[in-house]
């Protein structure tokens, strides 16, 4: 979590970390702890893509269409990864995911459905924690392709 808020205030954004007494593990739970539609929550899903991690930050309402996905980005078979290798790469457990504060910079497909939202949640690195920002913020600061995720 230090990690994530290092990473924000070096990104020029605020420390907008909150931390929650219950775990913020899934978008649902996360939603009725914030008080806001599965849809403005943020999921920073880590895939595996030839052998590389893949960061697709897909609305908490979204089901990601991974055949989709590598077929209209060019990219090889998307596989969901396992939690060793989600931490290996993130640095961050499967369920705290953020969208930054990663050891090295990930490739990241950024889902076109967050738009419609003025504020945005995502994991701040732990299961009790979360981060708000704009659509526009996130996509500067993960560097993300914006697409379709389903």
């Amino acid at each position: 979590m230090e990690n994530v808020r290092r990473a924000l205030t070096e990104a020029g954004l605020p420390d907008t970390v909150l931390l929650v007494p219950d775990s913020v593990a899934t978008a649902a739970t996360a939603a009725a702890v914030l008080g806001c539609e599965v849809g403005a929550i943020a999921n920073s899903l880590i895939f595996e893509c030839g052998g590389a991690p893949l960061l697709i930050m897909a609305s908490g309402a979204a089901k990601v269409d991974t055949k989709k996905l590598a077929r209209e980005n060019g990219l090889s078979k998307i596989n969901r990864a396992g939690p060793d290798f989600v931490l290996e790469h993130a640095g961050q457990p499967v369920g705290g995911v953020a969208p930054l504060g990663h050891p090295q910079q990930l490739r990241c497909l950024l889902d076109t459905e967050l738009r419609q939202y003025p504020v945005l949640w995502a994991g701040a690195g732990s299961h009790q924690a979360m981060l708000s920002l704009s659509y526009d913020q996130l996509l500067r600061i993960t560097g993300a392709k914006e697409t379709a995720v389903r």
